[in-house]
C-alpha cells in the first residue's frame, strides 16, 4: 500500500506508532482504540471542538486545557487521555483524525486484518455489516476491520476503500456517469 507523503500523515504516523507502542506496552491496545473511537464521535458531533482542534488561533495552553476537559467530561483518561493531552500542548491537535485512522490501520496489522473504510448512505445494520464483512474477506483473503461513516449525499450503496483499492457502488456515482453520457449522447 503506497503511503501518502503529506506533512499531515507523517505526523500522524509517528503519533500512532508511538501511542500504539506504548498500548501494546500496557496490553491496553482495544481500550486505547474504544477511547479513541469516543473522541472521533465527540469530533464528529461538534463543529467547536472540529474548530478547537483545527484553528490556529487557539494557544496550547488554550487547546491543552479544552482537550483536558473533554477527556475528562468524556471519560477518556489513561493512556489516551494523556496521549491527547501531549497532542494539544505539542500543537498537533489538527492531525488527531489522521492520527486515530492510522492507529486503527496499526492495530489491524497487528492482528492480522485489512482494514477497510465504509462509506455508506445510511446506517448499516448488524446484519448488513456481518455480511459486508464477510464478503470483503474473501476479497482481501484476510480478517477485515470496518470503519463505517455515514454519507446520505451517495443516496444509496456504498463506497469501499481497502488499501489503495476503492470500490465505489454508491447511486450518487451511478447517477454522475449516467447524466456524462447522457451529454456524450446528446
Amino acid at each position: 500500500m503506497a503511503q501518502s507523503t503529506s506533512p499531515i500523515s507523517g505526523v500522524a504516523e509517528r503519533y500512532a506508532g508511538s501511542l500504539y507502542e506504548l498500548a501494546a506496552q500496557s496490553n491496553a491496545i482495544a481500550a486505547v482504540e474504544g477511547d479513541l473511537g469516543r473522541f472521533e464521535a465527540l469530533l464528529e458531533g461538534s463543529q467547536d471542538l472540529q474548530r478547537l482542534i483545527g484553528s490556529p488561533v487557539f494557544s496550547a495552553d488554550d487547546q491543552f486545557r479544552a482537550i483536558s476537559a473533554i477527556a475528562e467530561k468524556a471519560g477518556i483518561a489513561g493512556l489516551t487521555g494523556n496521549f491527547l493531552r501531549v497532542v494539544a500542548r505539542n500543537r498537533r491537535l489538527f492531525a488527531v483524525p489522521a492520527m486515530i485512522k492510522a492507529f486503527r490501520r496499526i492495530a489491524a496489522e497487528q492482528r492480522g486484518e485489512v482494514s477497510a473504510e465504509v462509506t455508506a448512505a445510511h446506517a448499516l445494520s448488524p446484519a448488513q455489516t456481518a455480511e459486508l464483512t464477510a464478503a470483503l474477506k474473501g476479497v482481501a483473503g484476510k480478517d477485515v476491520s470496518l470503519s463505517v461513516t455515514v454519507d446520505p449525499s451517495l443516496l444509496g450503496g456504498l463506497v469501499v476503500r481497502i488499501g489503495s483499492r476503492q470500490i465505489d457502488t454508491s447511486l450518487r456515482t451511478k447517477l454522475n456517469s449516467l447524466k456524462l453520457a447522457l451529454k456524450e449522447v446528446g
